[in-house]
């Protein structure tokens, strides 16, 4: 648990620098002289190089191992978070911002290997979900103490001095933590270069369960993840009518229902992994409904009860996501979990992306009609239902078929001496 624990810190404090900007998005504007479009650069940019490092550091983590990786990641997001605070220019700044991308890419998928590596696989699930719910912890950490600071203090004591933080983390990592229990190391990756990427990737990609894990994040993280990181705030003060106060409380309340939520979503799947496929269609379809009631409400405003509703509801979008890796670890032998976690993870913002520019597009085209605008939603769900619903019964027909194979007891070896013993042969077609 104290090994694990480390890892965990260190996704933390990633999280902490990756939602900094969040609390920041005016003084950022001043400070660089740009104005929104340019401004949301920066959550695009981000979002970009984490999904696109997810399979390399997928691979890294299979090759190298946990701690490796871990540590180059901390290194790399530290060094962002102080290349921020420090920027003089907007192009300064989108570099730093990137390079704190970078390293975040490599801190979750490290923290899935450890929980694989150091707990049951009966208690995988679990661990999975308590790892996002310290990261949503890191979430609210910028809300409720770097947004302050950075009021009272300013910019540079803000974020170099939240920076330090990044440097404490290292220090245990370094120091303690380790990839897997004394005895439990696995064989060495096989060297090939190209080749050993070649076949992690494509071993991965042919297992089903890789596939569906990859859906079921794409479909059930991104409206949580949009209305979060970019246009929860716009939407709730310009098309609702709140005050900032009063919005800023409802995406508070998105963070803290994730993580009571991912409580209960890892303690059912853990005793009932049966439930794993009904949890995330049933998130996917509430979330769709209560989008659709907030939408549709026929006055200009939707009442506050609705909207946090909503807000609670999107709150069970994170642990949901997570349930993509419950279908893709028993589908992919330890060698290659990293690959196939990295392969899951980018679904979820690859869904993101797209639709935080689809909102951005259709405001433009539509004079800031919200309604219209947050409609995109309903396109990308229905992408990645049809993807899971084609996708379940073979991903669930392999998986059942892995079990079985891994309860079979081998066959007893022949006594010294003996024929083994023929098969009986099968009578005539």
């Amino acid at each position: 648990m104290a090994v694990w624990s480390i890892g965990v810190a260190v996704y933390f404090v990633a999280v902490i620098f990756r939602t900094s900007l969040g609390v920041a998005g005016l003084e950022a504007a001043d400070r660089f002289h740009v104005n929104a479009s340019a401004l949301s650069t920066f959550s695009l940019l981000q979002l970009l190089v984490y999904a696109g490092m997810q399979v390399p550091v997928g691979l890294m983590v299979d090759r190298l191992g946990t701690k490796k990786v871990l540590t180059l990641g901390a290194v790399l997001f530290t060094a962002g978070q102080i290349g921020f605070a420090l920027s003089p220019t907007y192009a300064m700044a989108l570099a730093a911002r990137a390079l704190l991308g970078c390293g975040d890419a490599m801190t979750f998928i490290s923290v899935l290997r450890l929980g694989t590596r150091w707990f049951p696989a009966r208690r995988g699930p679990l661990m999975a979900q308590l790892a996002g719910l310290v990261g949503m912890a890191g979430n609210l950490v910028s809300t409720l103490v770097l947004a302050p600071v950075l009021h009272g203090a300013g910019w540079v004591p803000a974020f170099a001095g939240s920076a330090v933080a990044g440097l404490v983390v290292l220090v245990p990592l370094t120091l303690f933590l380790r990839d897997h229990p004394e005895g439990h190391a696995l064989p060495p990756a096989a060297s090939g270069g190209g080749g050993f990427v070649r076949r992690q990737i494509r071993d991965s990609w042919r297992e089903p369960g890789t596939r569906l894990g990859l859906w079921v994040h794409f479909t059930t993280q991104f409206p949580a993840m949009v209305f979060l990181l970019l246009w929860g705030m716009p939407f709730l003060v310009e098309a609702q009518g709140l005050d900032r106060t009063a919005a800023a409380g409802l995406l508070t309340l998105i963070v803290a229902a994730n993580m009571g939520w991912g409580l209960v979503y890892g303690q059912i799947i853990g005793r009932r992994p049966a439930a794993r496929l009904p949890l995330a269609l049933g998130t996917v379809a509430v979330t769709a409904l209560l989008w659709a009631s907030v939408l549709l409400h026929p006055g200009e405003h939707a009442p506050m009860w609705l909207l946090a509703t909503l807000c609670v509801v999107l709150g069970t979008c994170g642990p949901a996501s997570m349930i993509g890796f419950d279908f893709a670890r028993p589908a992919n032998p330890a060698e290659r979990q990293g690959t196939a976690s990295g392969i899951t993870n980018m679904g979820g913002f690859l869904a993101s992306m797209t639709t935080l520019l689809s909102v951005g597009v259709l405001l433009d085209a539509t004079g800031d009609d919200y309604r219209i605008a947050f409609s995109s939603v309903f396109v990308v769900e229905l992408l990645g239902l049809t993807q899971i619903l084609r996708l379940r019964g073979k991903a669930l027909a392999r998986e059942r078929e892995r079990e079985r194979e891994r309860l079979t007891p081998p066959a007893p070896a022949p006594a010294p001496g003996e024929t083994p013993r023929e098969p009986a042969p099968s009578a005539p077609r």
